[in-house]
């Protein structure tokens, strides 16, 4: 009897400790680099006590997820790009929530209507320049001008940086105009569309071109880099703008986002919504703000010094959503014309 007793206190004792270690938890799956985002988990934790699992997923979280189906330990999703947020909600690998705290500091065009997804950034597409030239204002049509041809330099047509920014411009001009602009553009090339995002202000630096498109988080990383550097060379030798579409009642900025959503099988949903409200909160959205260069997604942040230099920020108030729709319609205008080629 009172054997059955002890083992009948154990293992209650560790269906308790459990159940804490559970309720004290939460676990995420993001494709983000863990060191732009563990300053943010470590200080909710702290102010919570609930523990963060993050677990890195460099390629594959949709394929991993749907795999793990409902053994996946994963309670919130986070990924770059507006499609592979959309892709995530229609694999059905989220559920809605509805969370007063996120509607109220993220704009109703960037977040999913049906709270799906979330963002918690923005990355805003912008015009680098080289910082000699005499230019205030842009906007993206105006990149296909005949007076910047062999001017103009670009990453590959089709990585998604740039796929975000062709389907806002099918959304806004249609996609006969759209396809008109990829011809012009890819006519003003002075190299072919390749590299990455910095190696625009590289080239822009080694005279290769005089302007193109690019993120502008990429411009705070330039130039608070070390003095003599390659990178502050390169951040050194450019300005940016910030374009707007020509036809845009607000002349708003194209911006892609940093998002998250609950996973459909998370164990700790509850948890999983405090750390999604704590990620918009003042204090996240500044860690944001000054370690990432990235826009915060929630007004009246401070912002880097670098960043703050580049002026307001206005965003396109196209939804995200309805840009995302054009996705593979503008991956296709880009191989039609050969942008990349």
């Amino acid at each position: 009897m009172a054997c059955f007793k002890k083992a009948s206190i154990a293992a209650s004792i560790l269906l308790l400790s459990q159940q804490v270690f559970a309720g004290d938890s939460v676990t995420i799956y993001t494709t983000r680099e863990p060191k732009l985002i563990e300053p943010i988990l470590e200080s909710f934790t702290e102010q919570s006590g609930i523990k963060v699992n993050s677990i890195f997923v460099k390629e594959g979280l949709l394929e991993r997820v749907k795999a793990e189906g409902t053994t996946s330990p994963a309670d919130i999703l986070m990924t770059v790009d507006i499609g592979n947020l959309v892709d995530l909600v229609e694999a059905g690998l989220t559920q809605p929530i509805d969370s007063e705290e996120l509607k109220k500091h993220i704009p109703e065009n960037l977040r999913d209507p049906n709270g799906n997804w979330f963002a918690l950034s923005l990355r805003d597409r912008v015009l680098y320049a080289a910082s000699d030239m005499s230019i205030d204002s842009f906007s993206y049509e105006d990149l296909a001008k005949p007076e910047f041809k062999g001017r103009v330099c670009i990453r590959s047509g089709q990585h998604p940086y740039n796929i975000g920014l062709i389907a806002a411009m099918i959304e806004h001009n249609g996609p006969e105009k759209t396809e008109q602009w990829l011809r012009d553009v890819k006519n003003n090339l002075a190299r072919k569309a390749t590299g990455g995002d910095r190696d625009v202000a590289r080239d822009i630096l080694g005279g290769i071109c005089d302007l193109g498109l690019a993120n502008a988080y990429y411009v705070g990383k330039m130039k608070n880099a070390d003095a003599g550097s390659e990178e502050r060379q390169w951040g050194d030798a450019i300005k940016v703008i910030r374009p707007s579409f020509s036809q845009s009642p607000n002349q708003g900025t194209h911006v892609n986002i940093s998002g998250a959503g609950i996973a459909l099988n998370a164990k700790e949903k509850e948890n999983a919504i405090k750390l999604m409200e704590y990620l918009v909160s003042e204090k996240a959205q500044s860690l944001y703000a000054k370690s990432n260069y990235e826009y915060p997604v929630r007004k009246g942040v401070e912002l880097d010094p670098i960043v703050a230099s580049f002026g307001q920020l206005n965003i396109d108030a196209i939804s995200l959503t309805d840009i995302a729709k054009h996705r593979e319609e503008a991956s296709k205008l880009v191989d039609k014309v050969g942008f990349d080629n």
